[in-house]
């Protein structure tokens, strides 16, 4: 069965803190449907979801992936890049230790989820302004003894690794150019982002099944040529707070 962590849109969220995109006034109420939009979605794709109270003084904390990262066998609690987001990371803890091991990223290492991006075994880890060399070294060694190998990607120009490269299936990536070099995805069938679509690089993956906001026709496209499975959401007024459909939730598997 799949577990979706989400949390409602902070009441705030117009406060949140931005890096590579300008500062827009965000809609709160739109946001709030399409949030509820999108965990429909979730729903529908098979998710069972757990969601969490907004909190009214946390801007950013709609976006629970960058609080943690959760594997088959433990769950790591992140030391988010940006101080204002620290503050979040406990009561999603609560949530995942009825479900997973828990371990944690420790000062002065800094981690965000979005920087993660999980293919099998194999931990690709942004090295962006969000998570620094000691929070990726303490990643590493917390997961050495489960199996997994950590690998630091250097991206540019974009909040984390996964406005970059998404999985999109066992052995293909959508990625963007522009951010991160094709060459440390050699291995894989790499699809690249329509040149029109700057920010395309951010999927969802749920089993089969693929999520991506609605405002990017032309990558999806190359997806469905593909022979992918795309179910597509607004989520322009978050996207105006650096977030997309990944950030949104944390989505594991439990034992039914």
């Amino acid at each position: 069965m799949w577990i979706a962590i989400t949390r409602e849109v902070s009441p705030v969220l117009g406060d949140c803190e931005l890096s590579y995109v300008p500062r827009e006034a965000i809609d709160v109420a739109r946001a709030r449907t399409q949030h509820r939009d999108y965990q429909r979605t979730l729903e529908t794709l098979g998710c069972r979801l757990l969601t969490l109270p907004a909190e009214a003084g946390l801007p950013d904390s709609v976006f629970v992936e960058d609080v943690a990262i959760v594997l088959d066998e433990v769950a790591v609690l992140t030391r988010p890049g940006a101080s204002s987001r620290r503050a979040e990371v406990a009561s999603v803890a609560e949530v995942l230790r009825r479900y997973r091991p828990v371990l944690a990223i420790d000062a002065p290492g800094t981690l965000d989820g979005g920087d993660v991006l999980r293919v099998g075994r194999t931990l690709y880890v942004g090295e962006s302004a969000r998570s620094n060399a000691e929070g990726i070294a303490q990643l590493r060694e917390l997961l050495a003894g489960h199996g997994y190998t950590v690998l630091g990607v250097p991206t540019r120009g974009c909040l984390h690794l996964k406005s970059a490269v998404t999985q999109l299936d066992n052995g293909t990536v959508l990625l963007q150019p522009a951010r991160v070099d094709r060459a440390r995805f050699a291995g894989f069938r790499v699809i690249e982002v329509d040149p029109a679509e700057l920010h395309a690089a951010n999927v969802l993956r749920i089993g089969d099944a693929l999520v991506m906001p609605a405002n990017f026709p032309r990558t999806r496209q190359r997806l469905v040529d593909a022979g992918l499975d795309v179910t597509t959401v607004d989520v322009s007024e978050l996207q105006k707070a650096e977030g997309a459909v990944t950030c949104c939730s944390l989505v594991f598997r439990v034992e039914a």
